[in-house]
């Protein structure tokens, strides 16, 4: 039992593991995800509702948004941005880890009759001959990457861009790192039973690597016939941290906001976006 601890509160080397499957593609916890995507009142998986409808009010007047525009989604969700650009005319495809949230996206553009190009795919490993005008990646997914995933991430978008194309997304900033602090916690059926619908004990080890400015939130779940570690990784960016990152990969920074509505930047709000060109 011992050992055990030691292995459950144990630091690991920042982005050393990556589960992201574990999390999207489990039966139980994608069906959580898609709840809290559609809860039209809180900011947990998505934007609330009436955030999503002034951002995409802002993408549209910002991006020229009409007919004939590509846009890619990545990490689409239940696609919510998706649905709402299509709206517009726009031409657009959604790519995201998890079965259910595609299937729900599908569903609701057969409804509508919106001729949305849905993929369930790991957004990594998307390809594709399409060009796109505009590539969004929201809800500051861009965070959860390592610096390998994100010069992956980068210069696939600048292979799919339309020559000056436009990127646009969101991350945490250096300000909600300075608010993150180290905690070990241990609680039966955490989160209201967000892991298993089956009995369960969650170990949740909060570990901060003050150099790299990358926060982990480790969860280890534990139930009778089995247990499993999900690592939750951060990174948190500067203004010109993150702009070396774009140049490095061929593109130039355009504009700096709040977030994705286009409020105005504030170096002291807890996240920022970008509007990145393709050079």
């Amino acid at each position: 039992m011992f050992e055990r601890l030691e292995r459950i509160n144990t630091r690991p080397e920042p982005f050393e593991f990556y589960t992201a499957a574990d999390l999207w593609t489990d039966e139980h916890t994608s069906g959580q995800m898609l709840r809290l995507h559609l809860n039209p009142e809180i900011d947990v998986s998505s934007r609330n509702i009436n955030f999503i409808d002034r951002s995409v009010d802002w993408i549209a007047s910002r991006f020229n948004i009409g007919a004939g525009k590509k846009i890619a989604d990545f990490g689409c969700g239940p696609g919510l941005y998706a649905t709402r650009l299509a709206r517009r005319h726009a031409d657009v495809t959604g790519i995201d880890f998890s079965k259910r949230s595609i299937r729900y996206a599908q569903e609701t553009a057969d409804r509508e009759s919106l001729p949305i190009h849905y993929i369930n795919r790991n957004y990594l490993d998307f390809e594709t001959n399409g060009r796109f005008h505009l590539i969004l990646m929201i809800m500051c997914d861009f965070c959860a990457l390592s610096p390998a995933q994100r010069r992956k991430i980068l210069s696939r978008f600048h292979q799919l861009l339309e020559p000056s194309g436009f990127v646009l997304l969101d991350v945490y900033s250096l300000t909600a790192f300075s608010e993150r602090e180290e905690k070990s916690q241990y609680e039966a059926g955490f989160l209201n039973g967000f892991w298993s619908p089956n009995k369960h004990y969650v170990f949740l080890n909060t570990f901060k690597y003050e150099k790299e400015k990358v926060v982990l939130d480790k969860y280890t779940i534990i139930e009778k016939k089995r247990s499993r570690t999900i690592y939750n990784w951060l990174q948190y960016f500067s203004p010109e941290g993150l702009e070396r990152e774009f140049k490095e990969n061929g593109f130039a920074i355009e504009d700096y906001y709040l977030d994705v509505a286009g409020t105005p930047f504030s170096s002291h709000g807890r996240e920022f976006a970008v509007v990145a060109k393709k050079l």
